[in-house]
Parts: structure tokens; sequence; C-alpha cells
């Protein structure tokens, strides 16, 4: 009430009028987060056997009320994306045959932005992107990021991946691949080997500056991008219910159409969801 009052004595009123409207757009914010939140807790309760009469009785409110929460507000799944609009950051080539030469994205890629902006609009959350040209010096310390593509095109990524003790992508003299540091076990792409099928990378890495992590969706080749990213749409009540925010990592295997590359025919996880500590 303080702060309402000071706003209410500010006097001009173009000032009074934007501060206002931003200090509303603030609290809507949070209290879509925390009705997300309260949903979430719920279905917790409810899943160790609950009932919505008990919950009722705890928040004293009517049972009808209890309905009413467990169906209200953003969906809960949205946090494993973010809790603001997304930025998806795609690591782009510069164009070839041109003397200037700008960065492009390759279609596969596009397409799985296209894919997650869709998915993140469903679960209310608005999304855009940014290409980060060669040589891929992507801004990583910021809220609400998703990566894409991997370590060829953002060489940064593959330090950041060294958090990761679980997977991550390494590079010899047969190209990259992804690898278990433990096992040595290789995830090496089919593609190479001339199959319609790619290995692609699904993890939550941490900021460089410690305050936050990111999503990084990675194929080997730009179908495993495009496949790791509709494995994503596909299964994302799952991933949050197993996952919510936690850092993770998983390997996907996608198989792509003979005649249309950017046609995913599946994309299945061939690891387990592999949780990093804390």
């Amino acid at each position: 009430m303080e702060d309402v009052a000071a706003i209410e004595a500010l006097t001009d009123p173009r000032e009074r009028a934007l501060t206002a409207h931003q200090t509303i757009d603030g609290l809507q914010a949070t209290i879509g987060e925390l009705s997300r939140i309260r949903r979430t807790a719920l279905e917790e309760l409810l899943a160790a056997n609950m009932t919505q009469t008990q919950i009722a009785e705890m928040l004293d409110v009517s049972r009808s009320r209890v309905s009413q929460l467990l169906s209200a507000g953003t969906r809960p799944e949205r946090a494993f994306l973010g809790t603001g609009k997304l930025t998806l950051a795609i690591g782009g080539k510069f164009e070839v045959g041109r003397s200037d030469p700008g960065a492009v994205l390759s279609a596969e890629a596009f397409a799985a932005y296209e894919i997650l902006a869709e998915l993140a609009r469903t679960v209310g959350l608005d999304a855009g992107y940014e290409v980060v040209p060669p040589p891929g010096h992507v801004h990583l310390n910021r809220s609400n990021l998703v990566v894409l593509t991997n370590p060829r095109l953002l060489p940064f990524l593959s330090q950041i991946m060294e958090a990761d003790p679980h997977l991550r992508y390494v590079e010899d003299d047969r190209g990259w691949f992804i690898k278990e540091p433990d096992s040595g076990k290789e995830y090496r792409s089919p593609r190479d080997e001339g199959e319609c099928a790619d290995y692609g990378y699904l993890g939550r890495l941490p900021r460089p500056d410690g305050k936050g992590s990111f999503l990084y969706i990675a194929g080997t080749h730009a179908q495993g991008t495009l496949g790791t990213a509709r494995y994503v749409a596909d299964n994302l009540p799952e991933l949050y219910r197993e996952l919510k925010t936690r850092r993770f990592s998983a390997v996907v295997l996608c198989k792509y159409d003979v005649k249309d590359r950017r046609k995913i025919l599946s994309a299945e996880r061939v690891t387990p969801l592999f949780k990093h500590e804390s």
C-alpha cells in the first residue's frame, strides 16, 4: 500500500500512468507464477493421496474452490521452459558466395524454433529468436533462455557442458559426437554412416554467472536439433513432472524422412534423464 500511495502521489500524470502500468504488469506476472506454484503443490498433494476435501480444509476454502484452483491459471509445465518471454539463441552460419555474408540459420534450426515457440504459446509464454553469428559468442547470463545448435557453431558451449557430469559433446578426427565421460559410451550420429537419423542433446546447464540455468538443445547435425525440439514439445508435461526446473541431461535419437530431412518420423530418448547435483 505504501507503493500505491507513492505512485498516486506522482504529480506528472504521464509518469504516474507509466509507473502504475509497469507495476500492474509486474504484479500480474508474479501472481501468475504463484498460481502455477500453488497448482503444482496441490497436484503433488493429490498424488500423495490427499483428498480435495482435505486440501480444502487446509486452505480454508470450499471443495469447489479447490477444483477451480486445479484447473485455473497457467499450466505448471511452462516452468520447464521459463517464467517470461523466451529468447531462443540459435547458432548461424555465414552465407556462401557473397562478398558481405550475413549469418543465416539452417531450415531445420528455424523449424526447431517454430516448434518451441508454438509450444511456448500453448503454455502462455511469448518467444522470440536471435541469430548468433560466427564465431558463436552467445550471451548466456540471462533469464528464460533456450540455446539451439551444437558446439560446432557455438564453441563456448563445449566448455559449459563440462559442468554436465554425465554427457557432453566432444570432437575427434571423425567429427563431433556425444559421450558419457564416466563409461566412455559414445553416441555417434547414424547420419555420418548414411542413415536417416541423428542424436540430439537435451539438458539444462548452469549460467556462467552462477545465477541460474538455461535450456540447451543440440543435435550433432541440424536434424538432431529439430528432432530434440520435437521431443520436448511431445513430452513437456512428463519432463516437468520428472525434473521440474532442476539441471539434467539426456540423449535423444531422432529419425527423419529420407526425402524430406525436416520431417521428423520419431524422437525417442535413449538414455535416462540424468539428474545433476545442485
